[in-house]
């Protein structure tokens, strides 16, 4: 533990290292800067920081050298200047001075005062690795996993880590973690990776916090301990991780591991929604639409549905374009509606793509184009969506937008009705009566090999039909 000094000796001391530096004695001019960007035993003062820093540096001070390029980094006691930052971390990196090095790899990194340089940044974070730095090993070892200058390396950015976070340095700590947890350069490992968690979370990293919080929620290393994996949940989420704020919405949305609280799960989401995190925007968006948590307001849920579909999540696209389809909190616009359905349903979005058909049978918003009906009622159809089915089954039976096949329409109106649609059910029985006994069972049949291609459809299959 630090000595704390006593007002006179603090004094004392301050007196010494004045009258050294300014006799130009280049560690008393170090040490005076430090106290004066510190605050040490007198008062704070950033200018004299890097005054005295900066007459430290010229001596050729390797640590004093360093500090000045952070301080030019930051503009502390200075302007920024990230062409002299770059200088006096190169000044000192050349003496050996670890954590210059780092910083110089940094700046190679980011390309700040430099052309950026992967490999350059890389070389500059190995040489403070091996002067056993633990930040500097941990950025190693993001080189090797991420294949950044160096070709990826699942086993040396282990090796990394693991040096790292027997330093106890939290990030590696973290980045070890995550290793175990998928299965990078280690066999997978859900305890060894909720034990690094647990470790980097109790340096209150925020990101272990809710990753030891989502080990606790569903038993992954960990027995499954709701109220612990609440708490973990939170800390990370009052830490404004927006991961974790989404996941503590969640849980007070289920009643998982704390009593259901619709009011507290909307304040978590609106936290998380507003610091950008799209699913908490398009779950916000659906308290406003249905009046959970808060008086309904369908103007406040197209606003958060656009944010989310900005963002490319396909459920807020596919509510958008209902509620553009619809004039619900804005007015109608078909056009914007079938724009919304198309973003879905290219991300497979299979309701976005059975209503994207829709919007072309019927020429809304779009011109009328029966062809494309068929392919987007296809591509739905073809995950399972049974309403899908049904309008396929139709154009099948009516000759639009594909040449007219009964067995073909028999088929996919069998699907549909098997996963409980009762204008597929009736329709069926109506076709059964003009098609022949052959035609019929080629249809069966060939409904039974869909079925059996796809077998994920068949849960949400309702009943079985002759």
């Amino acid at each position: 533990m630090k000595k704390v000094c006593s007002p006179r000796e603090a004094s004392d001391n301050f007196r010494w290292f004045l009258d050294a530096a300014q006799r130009g004695n280049a560690y008393a001019q170090f040490n005076l800067g430090r106290m004066f960007k510190s605050g040490d035993g007198i008062a704070r003062d950033e200018a004299q920081a890097f005054h005295w820093m900066a007459k430290a540096a010229r001596q050729g001070l390797a640590y004093a050298q360093n500090q000045l390029g952070a301080m030019y980094y930051y503009g502390r006691g200075t302007g920024p200047d990230d062409d002299l930052a770059v200088h006096w971390f190169r000044l000192a990196a050349r003496q050996g001075e670890a954590s210059a090095q780092q910083n110089l790899g940094q700046m190679y990194r980011k390309g700040r005062g430099i052309p950026r340089c992967d490999e350059l940044a890389f070389a500059w974070f190995c040489r403070a690795a091996e002067q056993g730095l633990a930040s500097a090993q941990t950025l190693t070892g993001e080189c090797h996993a991420e294949g950044r200058g160096v070709p990826r390396n699942y086993p040396l950015a282990l090796a990394w880590y693991r040096k790292a976070a027997l330093q106890n340095d939290p990030h590696a700590q973290l980045r070890l973690g995550l290793m175990y947890k998928h299965g990078c350069g280690v066999a997978r490992n859900e305890t060894q990776a909720a034990a690094w968690f647990r470790q980097s979370a109790m340096q209150d990293v925020a990101a272990a916090q809710r990753l030891v919080g989502v080990a606790y929620a569903e038993g992954l290393g960990v027995p499954c301990d709701p109220p612990r994996a609440l708490l973990w949940t939170m800390r990370a989420a009052e830490q404004d991780d927006a991961d974790a704020q989404f996941n503590l919405a969640l849980m007070l949305s289920l009643g998982k591991g704390v009593q259901r609280d619709h009011d507290l799960a909307l304040v978590w989401y609106q936290r998380a929604a507003e610091a950008g995190h799209a699913l908490a925007q398009y779950n916000l968006g659906g308290m406003y639409a249905i009046g959970r948590g808060v008086d309904r307001d369908d103007r406040r849920a197209l606003e958060w549905y656009r944010l989310a579909a900005e963002q490319g999540a396909a459920s807020a696209q596919f509510n958008l374009a209902v509620m553009y389809a619809n004039g619900h909190g804005v007015m109608r616009d078909d056009t914007l509606a079938a724009l919304w359905y198309r973003s879905a349903a290219e991300q497979g979005d299979a309701p976005a793509q059975n209503n994207l058909g829709v919007m072309y049978a019927n020429g809304l918003g779009v011109e009328r184009d029966d062809i494309q009906a068929v392919d987007w009622y296809a591509k739905a159809a073809e995950q399972g969506h049974a309403l899908a089915q049904f309008n396929l089954g139709g154009m099948y039976s009516a000759g639009r937008g594909v040449a007219r096949d009964a067995q073909k329409s028999f088929m996919w109106l069998t699907l549909s009705a098997q996963a409980g649609d009762i204008a597929a059910i009736s329709n069926r029985r109506r076709m059964t009566l003009v098609m022949t006994p052959q035609s019929v069972r080629a249809a069966k049949e060939a409904a039974r090999r869909w079925l059996r291609a796809h077998p994920e459809a068949q849960p949400a299959r309702a009943r079985a039909l002759d």
